[in-house]
């Protein structure tokens, strides 16, 4: 059986593929895919914009004058949460993708809200999309859960050198 777009009912932008070409497109999922130093590099930036927010709850609690440990670590350790929220809804995004492209059967809305259909995939299509999910989504998955490990460390490595202070 030959398969053409026009057969699948589901709408257009909510179609698994054309909801991963968007993810790969949008500047701010693309991220994910850049070569390591690159990836790396935006998401100190992230750390760095968030200090913003995270040195004057530092100072405010740890006078950078007095207690100029206790601050950098209070700081560094406020400002990474600005770089784990970055990281998680990355995740989730690549995730919701990820499980739509897997799925045999693909819920969407047709007008609204409150007239939901599903389509189930002929077989082509579950295995062109599985191909995609296993190449192209499960290697930005496992960096992203990399990173989020990497992060608990240096947290946990933060949390030391404070009880050592």
């Amino acid at each position: 059986m030959d398969f053409s777009v026009s057969d699948c009912p589901v709408p257009v932008e909510q179609q698994p593929l054309n909801e991963y070409e968007a993810l790969k497109a949008s500047s701010y999922f693309s991220t994910c895919s850049l070569e390591w130093r690159k990836y790396i590099t935006k998401l100190a930036w992230v750390w760095g914009l968030s200090w913003v927010i995270a040195g004057p709850v530092a100072a405010a609690s740890f006078s950078p004058q007095k207690h100029i440990s206790q601050f950098m670590l209070c700081g560094a350790g406020l400002a990474t949460i600005g770089v784990i929220f970055t990281v998680v809804r990355w995740y989730l995004g690549w995730s919701y993708v990820s499980d739509r492209l897997a799925s045999p059967t693909i819920f969407y809305e047709e007008s609204g809200w409150y007239d939901g259909q599903t389509w189930t995939k002929p077989q082509e299509v579950l295995t062109r999309d599985r191909l995609i999910v296993s190449y192209e989504i499960k290697p930005i998955i496992q960096r992203l859960q990399q990173t989020l490990g990497v992060i608990c460390l240096l947290l946990l490595s933060g949390e030391l050198i404070w009880y050592f202070l």
